[in-house]
């Protein structure tokens, strides 16, 4: 199955590759929207939408065509390209999904591939309060020392544990014992676990504890990390204009109530 169509002539050689899980809050995902309306990134690919349940909407900005589950965003003067995910991965697909993933960050050749995610607040233990995100580096990936990522030793961001006691089974210690369990957090672990052997290009993960909400002001600190990670300044935020009306809806008619 054919992973990726690109709507543009771009070369994804080099640059990171930054994609949000599915998980609480979806925090990943708004997240990317901001980096996407602050960098002014275009479409440049969509991604296999066969793996989501099926979603389509319109455009930002009456942008002609659709949106899908699966796209891919970017800017040739820009370091990194980032997916943004609009649907969950089937049940049934998830591991086909995963594999067709790490086929095409390696295939594509990128120098780095960082995954976002939330955790469940509500799990949160007190050594945990003093900062929301949190970062893992997964054991099997290569070092980050020389890659793009290598901020991710010098920033004060702490390395993840699982704020959750849970006793696995026995093929989840076989498959993720070394990924700590993430409340909330989707795919993202069995994701970090399933990387290939032999893997050359550089992995991590950021998380960041949330509750479903408002969850702008999250992605705001989500997305100012991400960006220091990569060593990017953005001095201005641009929330898109989807966000006005589709995060909540449009506002009532005031005349409804007398």
């Amino acid at each position: 199955m054919t992973f990726i169509y690109p709507t543009t002539i771009f070369n994804l050689e080099g640059k990171t590759i930054i994609i949000p899980v599915v998980s609480t809050a979806n925090v990943g995902q708004l997240a990317v929207d901001l980096i996407v309306a602050s960098l002014s990134l275009e479409r440049i690919a969509v991604l296999e939408p066969g793996f989501c349940v099926p979603v389509v909407g319109a455009r930002e900005d009456g942008q002609k065509g659709i949106t899908t589950s699966l796209e891919l965003y970017g800017r040739p003067d820009v370091e990194f390209v980032v997916v943004q995910q609009r649907s969950p991965v089937l049940k049934s697909k998830k591991e086909e999904f995963i594999k067709a993933l790490f086929d095409f960050i390696k295939t594509s050749k990128f120098s780095a591939a960082l995954f976002l995610s939330g955790v469940d607040l509500s799990n949160r233990t007190d050594a945990q309060m003093m900062t929301p995100t949190y970062q893992i580096r997964p054991p099997n990936s290569p070092s980050v020392a020389s890659s793009p990522l290598k901020n991710l030793l010098t920033l004060p961001i702490p390395i993840y544990t699982s704020p959750v006691q849970q006793q696995p089974s026995q093929q989840q210690a076989e498959e993720g014992s070394a990924i700590p369990f993430i409340p909330g957090g989707g795919l993202t672990r069995r994701i970090l676990s399933s990387i290939p052997a032999g893997w050359d290009i550089p992995t991590a993960s950021l998380l960041q504890f949330v509750l479903e909400g408002d969850n702008r002001a999250d992605a705001g600190f989500l997305a100012s990390v991400v960006v220091k990670v990569l060593g990017k300044d953005i001095t201005q935020w641009k929330q898109p204009s989807s966000w006005r009306d589709g995060l909540f809806g449009s506002p009532h008619d005031q005349t409804l109530y007398g």
